[in-house]
């Protein structure tokens, strides 16, 4: 048998888990500030749209994380001592409640990593910190689809409508899409933390991800941004129209995440949701055509959403307001990068995406198997196999299944 390679929660996650929480306090101030900035401009349209994005976007994370929290692997076991306190009292649920949850869950990350730094901390916190870190990165990316990627395509929609772009809006808007790129690479990153210390993401393959994620995801969120602004009347129809055809095809691909068939069908409804921005796998086994068709279609959908734009634009030019740039530039520039994206994604599945052939061991007709640490209860220096083929495997279930769905979805 191969060499195995245990996880651990080194200094170095330690200081990004209170990097992150420091960037999700910081959030969900400046969530705070720009509500308070539509209502002193007097919006409050989008003051609505906007309160309203972040109160679905609140609750369909805080159902995730109730329904994690509620589940029998994790009522027992060691816990931080926030969450024991939490848990005493019967507080988990009103603090879900409330919408307190995640502050919760960052809390008990803030309170093993503290103790790591200063050396109080043992083998069993690690492991719980490990649970604890894969579930807050879960937990964010669905925030980052429901919550940071509308909210990125209303203030769009309102500069386009009310302001007219200008230098620094522009480059607002950068840095928002280069956060959400960001976002996607440390989720990834996350995954890498089951591969081999020889197949980690070194800079160049960090790089193109990166890249393939902001060309894909910057003209998408652009194009509809662009149809809202011109058709704010149809992009609610759009949205809806695209999201049960995906959510539909989620159902088919019979995605195996949560614990109970409620909570399945809720998370194909977010993955419908983060497949209106981006593709997401969740699946394993080879979805080579489900991408391009994926690719396809919503390439497809950009050249429609520029088409109508372009078009209503030239109809009402007379009392819109007039472009800062040249709107030939930009049906020629998203289309391109697009492609660009595209190609970017490629050479990274053709040079960096991991084929883990360390991980691989004889069982059966070679099932690719993969090294996991055990449950938080039993954690220690050694690690399970796990095999790539779930109809072989024992019932598992909490955390433990959802990271180890997860590595498979992504590497198999």
């Amino acid at each position: 048998m191969e060499e195995t390679f245990p996880f651990h929660f080194p200094l170095s996650a330690c200081l990004l888990s209170l990097l992150s929480t420091l960037f999700f306090l910081l959030d969900v101030a400046l969530d705070v500030w720009a509500i308070m900035s539509l209502y002193q401009d007097g919006q409050y349209v989008y003051m609505g749209v906007l309160i309203a994005l972040l109160l679905c976007s609140s609750i369909l994370v805080h159902v995730f994380s109730w329904i994690w929290y509620s589940d029998p692997e994790t009522s027992t076991g060691k816990f931080a001592s926030i969450d024991k306190f939490a848990r005493e009292y019967g507080l988990i649920g009103p603090l879900h409640v409330v919408q307190l949850g995640l502050f919760l869950r960052f809390a008990s990350l803030v309170e093993i990593s503290i103790c790591k730094i200063i050396q109080r901390s043992d083998r069993s916190q690690e492991g719980v910190a490990v649970f604890l870190k894969h579930d807050l990165s879960v937990l964010r990316l669905f925030e980052m689809f429901s919550e940071s990627v509308p909210q990125l395509v209303l203030m769009i929609t309102f500069t386009m409508q009310k302001q007219g772009l200008q230098l620094f809006t522009g480059f607002k808007i950068a840095g928002s899409l280069m956060s959400i790129a960001i976002s996607v690479l440390l989720y990834h990153c996350n995954m890498r933390d089951f591969v081999p210390e020889d197949q980690k993401m070194g800079w160049s393959s960090s790089a193109v991800f990166f890249l393939w994620n902001l060309f894909l995801i910057t003209p998408r969120v652009l194009a509809v941004a662009l149809f809202a602004s011109i058709l704010p009347c149809y992009i609610a129809a759009h949205f809806l129209s695209w999201w049960v055809l995906l959510f539909l095809w989620a159902w088919r691909q019979k995605t195996d995440f949560m614990d109970n068939e409620g909570g399945e069908w809720l998370y194909r409804a977010t993955v419908g949701l983060i497949w209106y921005f981006s593709w997401f796998k969740v699946s394993k086994g080879k979805t080579k055509v489900k991408s391009i068709i994926y690719h396809v279609c919503m390439g497809a959908d950009i050249g429609l959403l520029l088409g109508l734009w372009f078009w209503k634009r030239s109809v009402d030019s007379a009392r819109l307001n007039p472009l800062p740039f040249n709107p030939y530039v930009l049906i020629g520039a998203l289309p391109a990068l697009y492609i660009t994206g595209l190609l970017l994604k490629l050479l990274y599945y053709w040079k960096f995406h991991p084929n883990c052939p360390s991980l691989r061991f004889k069982d059966r007709d070679e099932t690719p198997q993969i090294q996991l640490p055990r449950r938080a209860s039993e954690a220690d220096d050694s690690v399970e196999m796990v095999s790539a083929d779930l109809e072989y495997q024992q019932t598992v279930s909490g955390t433990w299944k959802r990271m180890r769905n997860m590595v498979i979805n992504f590497y198999y």
